[in-house]
């Protein structure tokens, strides 16, 4: 740093000292706004997902919840109930009643035949019942498949009834047990290690080669199946598209790559279509271009998605049209409010929280509907929107964050704006997102699927799982009913075992309890 006494007494190069000097500071409070906003996504991606502070309350006051309960309950069994607590006790939410269709063991308790006081036979005037919900734990069973074989008194022949088919040819597994590794796997993201500890407790021994080959044989299986499902989902001309990294390990090498795992959401459900929603994951083992480009090479129609560059050559020939997602753009002005408190980031928030207001309003309305509302309301808020972000551009550094954030909307801007002349676009692409968050969740537990093929068996599975739970139904009861069909289903009619099909057919509870 100069001393005064070092200073030139030349004006033009006091000028021009200043102006180094000012450049400089004006680096380092830029370098000093990334390296925040940089440590404020770091902080997200350690902590879970991209969210606000609001979440984070709202955890820590369910916590505080839970404990006070915990801690009232605990209190309850020492002291004696008074009047007090009595009173307090018919304050609190009445419980639930248990589902009618769990069984019931009715335990009777009676008391003495004769009175106490007299000694006289006593009569039944009526009884009280209350029910306390008990776990049993699961049990294993086997099914024995006996083939009686008779002979004929006049000719000798032997006539003996087919075996049965087996999901998984001389495999020892059935289909409720096929079902239950899928689903503990793929939708409770337990590894297969830790599944046949948790067998073994059960007195069953099933090595993890055993419950690998399980999910081999069943992903083959059903592989028609997902196929079918494929053919259903970029049959839609509306899809929500994302992709997430899965580490992969390299098989001879000990090292992990990273592989891609793709999403393709069908769901009408938000502009009251009333086909079935379903969701396709694809694997690949890199993030090229070409993926996206395979995956929907017969799809025709909107794209919600991203703003990845790899999608880009998807909308050259227009055959797919671009929907941009407004959740990514709110996502990077609330990573500059956390990071510094920016003013105008706060008013951008603001005018996008009023964008999602009115797509509340308008939820499970029909297209036509939703495009009145939209034109009506939307439509000059996002001239407001587009203004305000063009002039705050022109005042504010090109090398800060918030311009960068702001050239990422406007440059996308037509595709942003897409959805508010079309009632069957959302405004962001969020269906992609839930539909990846069991990849996030099982990725933590498996550390990285076992090779490219394991990524494929991933990603067909998730998908099933995945439309299952859209469908409302619980995974593994449908994996269930497939399973013990797929066998010996024509492969001409696979449709048949798709969710919302076999649903309507199938005799077994497929439904989840609400």
């Amino acid at each position: 740093m100069l001393e005064a006494l070092d200073l030139p007494d030349d004006i033009d190069t006091l000028k021009r000292l200043l102006i180094e000097s000012r450049t400089k500071l004006a680096e380092r409070d830029h370098e000093i706004e990334h390296l925040k906003l940089f440590i404020a996504k770091l902080r997200r991606l350690q902590f879970g997902r991209s969210s606000e502070k609001l979440d984070a309350k709202i955890g820590q006051l369910e916590l505080l919840v839970e404990e006070l309960e915990a801690n009232r309950a605990g209190q309850a069994a020492r002291v004696p109930e008074s009047p007090i607590a009595e009173a307090a006790q018919q304050q609190r939410p009445a419980r639930r009643v248990l589902p009618q269709e769990l069984p019931r063991e009715t335990v009777e308790h009676l008391p003495a035949c004769t009175c106490p006081e007299c000694g006289a036979t006593l009569r039944r005037i009526g009884e009280d019942v209350a029910e306390m919900l008990e776990y049993v734990p699961a049990n294993f069973k086997v099914v024995r498949h006996v083939r009686p074989k008779l002979a004929c008194t006049h000719c000798e022949r032997i006539v003996q009834a087919p075996a049965p088919t087996r999901p998984i040819a001389r495999g020892l597994a059935g289909p409720g047990l096929l079902a239950h590794i899928l689903v503990a796997k793929y939708a409770d993201h337990l590894p297969l290690y830790r599944q046949s500890q948790i067998y073994a407790r059960a007195g069953v021994s099933l090595e993890r080669s055993t419950l690998a080959d399980c999910v081999g044989g069943a992903a083959a299986l059903l592989d028609p199946l997902v196929e079918a499902l494929a053919r259903y989902v970029v049959a839609s001309p509306y899809l929500h598209g994302d992709d997430t990294p899965v580490p992969v390990l390299e098989p001879g090498r000990g090292k992990t790559k990273t592989g891609r795992l793709w999403t393709y959401v069908r769901d009408g459900r938000p502009w009251a279509d009333s086909a079935a929603p379903a969701v396709l994951l694809r694997y690949s083992p890199d993030r090229k271009g070409e993926r996206p480009e395979s995956h929907l090479k017969r799809f025709s129609g909107v794209l919600h998605a991203d703003g990845y560059a790899g999608f880009d050559r998807l909308y050259q020939d227009q055959r797919i049209r671009e929907a941009a997602c407004w959740a990514h753009v709110r996502r990077k002005f609330y990573e500059i409010y956390e990071s510094n408190g920016s003013s105008l980031a706060a008013e951008a928030l603001g005018r996008i929280a009023k964008l999602y207001e009115i797509e509340a309003a308008i939820r499970g309305r029909p297209p036509d509907e939703r495009v009145l509302v939209r034109g009506a309301r939307a439509g000059p808020l996002l001239e407001q929107i587009k203004a305000g972000f063009e002039a705050t551009l022109a005042k504010v550094s090109t090398k800060s964050a918030l311009a960068s954030a702001i050239r990422y909307a406007l440059t996308r801007w037509t595709a942003l704006t897409r959805y508010r002349d079309d009632g069957r676009i959302e405004i962001d692409n969020n269906a992609a997102e839930r539909a990846l968050r069991a990849v996030a969740l099982g990725r933590k537990n498996y550390l990285f699927a076992g090779s490219d093929a394991g990524g494929e068996r991933a990603a067909a599975i998730y998908s099933l799982i995945g439309t299952a739970r859209l469908n409302g139904l619980d995974p593994e009861a449908y994996l269930r009913e497939v399973l013990t069909r797929i066998a010996e289903h024509p492969i001409n009619r696979i449709e048949e075992l798709l969710p919302w099909h076999l649903a309507r057919e199938s005799q077994r509870p497929l439904q989840r309890a609400a």
